[in-house]
C-alpha cells in the first residue's frame, strides 16, 4: 500500500456572498514556486462561480480574490460555473470546467494567455438528448448497457427527449500527442477519450459517429469494489517515463450512500493514452476524517488539481463538497506501486 499523507483543510468558504455556501474541486498549476487554485465557490441557492487564490510552494495561501474570477455569462451555465480543471498547452492555458443551467451538466472550455483573463470557448461535449444517446449506442451491440439503461438522473426524468446527455469531467492532457488535442470525459460509467487536430472538429457530425462506436473510445470502466458505482476523470494526466499517470475519483454504493474515493488509478501509454498500462486494484486514498466525511454531500474526496515539488506529488481535493484540501504522496513510490499492477488491456 501506498503512504499519503493527510495535509489537511486548506480553504474553507467565507462570509463573502460568492463563497458562503462552501468552497471545493479546485484547478491546480505550477508556475515557478507558485501553485495557482482555481476553484468552485458555492453561494446559498446552489450557484456556482470560479474563485481564485495563489499559493507560495505547495501549501501556503499568499493571495485570495475576495471576487470571482469567473462567473456565468451565458444560458448554458447560468446556474454555475463548476469543477474546473487547467493545464497549459503550448503558449496557452486551457481552463475546462462544467457549464451547469439548473437542468443540464455538461464540459466547456475558457483560454487563458496569462492566468488571469479567460476567454470561454462555449461547451466542447455533444448537446444532445439523452433518447438520442441511447438510439446511437443502440447501433452497436458491444456497448455495456449500464451506459444507457442504469443512469439514475434520466431514471428520474418524465421526459427523455428533453433533457440533454451529462458530459461531464473534461480533462486535457497538458500537451499534443502525435499532433492531437486529447481530453477525458465521462458519461457515466466509465471514462471516455477525445483526440481531435482542432476544437472546430467536435460538430454534431463528430459525436454522432463517436458515440456510434463508443466502446472505441473507452479508456476505463469500473473494475474494483470502490468504484463500482462509477469512474470520472480527475486530475489532468502527468506525463512520466512510465506513461501518463491518471489520478480519478471513483464511487462506490455502500450502507452509508455512495463514496468518493481518490484512484491513483492509472498508467497510460505515453503515445498512445487509449492503452492502459496499469492500475492500481485499490484507492489511494479516501474519506476518513470529519471534514470528508460530513459536509455539503457526505463521505467525498474529489481529486481535481496536482503540483509537484521534487518527489512529493501534492493532490488538491474537494471535501465532502464544502472544504478544500490537500495530500502528498511521493511520485517515486507510486509509480513503483502501479508497475506491480500491470494489465494487457482494458477492452
Amino acid at each position: 500500500m501506498i503512504e499519503v499523507k493527510k495535509e489537511g483543510i486548506l480553504l474553507s468558504k467565507t462570509d463573502l456572498e460568492f463563497e458562503n455556501e462552501g468552497v471545493l474541486n479546485p484547478a491546480a498549476i505550477r508556475e515557478g514556486n507558485h501553485v495557482h487554485l482555481y476553484y468552485r465557490a458555492v453561494q446559498k441557492g446552489n450557484h456556482s462561480s470560479i474563485g481564485y487564490c495563489k499559493l507560495e510552494g505547495p501549501l501556503t495561501i499568499v493571495e485570495r480574490w475576495n471576487k470571482p474570477i469567473m462567473v456565468p455569462e451565458f444560458d448554458y451555465e447560468s446556474q454555475g460555473v463548476e469543477d474546473p480543471r487547467i493545464v497549459k498547452i503550448d503558449d496557452l492555458y486551457f481552463m475546462s470546467y462544467t457549464a451547469y443551467d439548473g437542468l443540464n451538466a455538461l464540459g466547456a472550455l475558457a483560454t487563458s494567455k496569462d492566468l488571469i483573463h479567460f476567454e470561454k470557448q462555449g461547451i466542447i461535449v455533444p448537446s444532445i438528448s439523452y433518447a438520442e444517446f441511447v438510439r446511437l449506442v443502440n447501433k452497436n451491440i458491444k456497448i455495456k448497457e449500464g451506459y444507457y439503461s442504469d443512469h439514475q438522473f434520466y431514471k428520474l426524468q418524465s421526459d427523455p427527449e428533453k433533457y440533454l446527455l451529462w458530459d461531464k469531467n473534461v480533462v486535457f492532457f497538458p500537451r499534443r500527442i502525435n499532433g492531437k488535442l486529447m481530453f477525458l470525459h465521462r458519461i457515466r460509467p466509465g471514462i471516455q477519450i477525445v483526440s481531435v487536430n482542432n476544437l472546430e472538429e467536435l460538430t454534431y457530425e463528430f459525436w454522432g459517429k463517436y458515440f456510434t462506436n463508443l466502446h472505441d473510445h473507452i479508456v476505463l470502466e469500473p473494475m474494483y469494489a470502490h468504484e463500482s458505482r462509477y469512474a470520472g476523470a480527475g486530475c489532468p494526466p502527468i506525463e512520466t517515463k512510465h506513461g501518463w499517470l491518471l489520478i480519478y475519483h471513483g464511487a462506490e454504493e455502500t450502507d452509508k450512500g455512495i463514496v468518493y474515493s481518490a484512484c491513483a488509478a492509472a498508467l497510460m501509454d505515453i503515445n498512445n493514452p487509449t492503452k492502459v498500462i496499469a492500475r492500481l486494484p485499490y484507492p489511494l486514498f479516501s474519506p476518513e476524517y470529519n471534514w470528508e466525511l460530513i459536509g455539503e454531500v457526505d463521505n467525498v474526496v474529489f481529486p481535481t488539481g496536482t503540483a509537484l515539488f521534487g518527489d512529493t506529488l501534492y493532490i488538491y481535493y474537494g471535501a465532502a463538497d464544502k472544504r478544500i484540501a490537500c495530500a502528498s504522496i511521493s511520485l517515486s513510490a507510486l509509480l513503483s506501486e502501479l508497475l506491480t499492477y500491470k494489465i494487457k488491456d482494458e477492452k
